[in-house]
């Protein structure tokens, strides 16, 4: 048997095509992938009829991905990919030094661990970001806020965060307590599946330690400036002596938006509620008489920073829309070329 929170939903659509084995990717590397089978973990690469197909990074298997191989075991040989099913939900950030190239951090996960140190990591407006992401990736975002052991004034930070998560559960944890990831694990059970995404050095690879029992994550002291230090280069999916799963990523200080409106939305809701309070509908919020907006900066309602936060974030959105829709004319430019050459040929 599979596990690895493999389902009744998946074998029906693995069922499509009895002469394939199911798997789920649990790490990758350049362009191989260790993926636990039916009979145990192999590696594999993806097919040739897949590369050729495959229209962007996204397209490709990623960690947490269940996928449909030519092989049960890797005796003779190394696995072949011919499928990603569909996945129930994904993390999605833009893939660095691009302008419409999305990366796929984490597959199939049931909850997102948004995790920021209470030391000098601390920063509200990288928090509002990771929330849109989150609630855009069809998971449950919750956020874990780390060291708390290091912070000389919890409940001031805490009130500060959960000031800007809406709607989200809001955690206190620390790694120098023996119970101090006790909340984490009420979230976690068999066939569950949830990723840890945050800064490097915040304390990821320490709580998932604690959960796994065992030092299996290198973990690493704090820098002269009381930040953490990277550890870990991969993405990897972890099996928990409960049944439950998670999957530890490498830090990411900043995470670019990918057509993030609905969770950008759900973070700012606050925001969202003040518009149906303007005199005007069309109202653009700058110097219309009887904005909302400007009312609730003026008396402390909302601040600038978080107004400045949701302007910044809707217009990253914007951007990374327009670019896929070029991106998308463009390729079917080429397609409806490539059809009229072929015809012309055929003549």
């Amino acid at each position: 048997m599979l596990g690895y929170g493999f389902n009744e939903r998946l074998a029906a659509q693995a069922a499509s095509d009895p002469t394939l084995h199911a798997g789920r990717v649990l790490s990758q590397g350049k362009d191989m992938y260790r993926v636990a089978g039916e009979q145990g973990d192999m590696m594999a690469a993806v097919s040739g009829k897949f590369r050729f197909a495959a229209r962007e990074a996204a397209d490709y298997p990623a960690v947490g991905d269940f996928v449909l191989l030519d092989r049960a075991t890797d005796e003779n040989g190394n696995g072949v990919i011919h499928r990603v099913l569909p996945r129930k939900s994904v993390f999605v950030r833009k893939a660095a030094g691009t302008a419409n190239a999305e990366q796929v951090v984490a597959a199939n996960i049931d909850t997102v661990f948004l995790c920021m140190s209470l030391n000098n990591d601390f920063n509200l407006r990288r928090m509002e970001r990771y929330l849109s992401i989150g609630w855009n990736s069809g998971a449950l975002p919750v956020v874990v806020l780390t060291k708390a052991d290091l912070s000389e004034d919890v409940p001031a930070r805490l009130c500060e965060v959960q000031s800007v998560a809406v709607g989200a559960d809001v955690l206190v944890t620390t790694a120098m307590a023996r119970d101090g990831y006790e909340q984490v694990k009420r979230y976690l059970s068999p066939g569950q599946t949830v990723a840890f995404i945050g800064s490097s050095g915040v304390g990821k690879s320490t709580l998932i330690n604690r959960l796994l029992g065992a030092e299996v994550l290198d973990t690493n002291g704090l820098r002269n400036d009381d930040k953490g230090r990277h550890t870990t280069t991969r993405r990897e999916l972890l099996l928990l002596p409960d049944g439950g799963m998670v999957i530890d990523t490498p830090g990411m200080r900043e995470l670019g938006m990918w057509e993030a409106d609905e969770g950008i939305d759900k973070t700012f809701a606050d925001i969202e509620a003040l518009f149906a309070r303007c005199r005007f509908h069309d109202c653009s919020h700058t110097n219309e008489p009887g904005c909302a907006v400007k009312r609730a900066i003026g008396c402390g309602e909302l601040t600038e920073e978080r107004w400045a936060s949701y302007q910044k974030l809707k217009q990253e959105a914007a951007y990374a829309a327009d670019a896929a829709a070029y991106l998308a004319q463009k390729e079917q430019k080429c397609k409806d070329i490539s059809k009229v050459n072929k015809t012309n040929k055929k003549r």
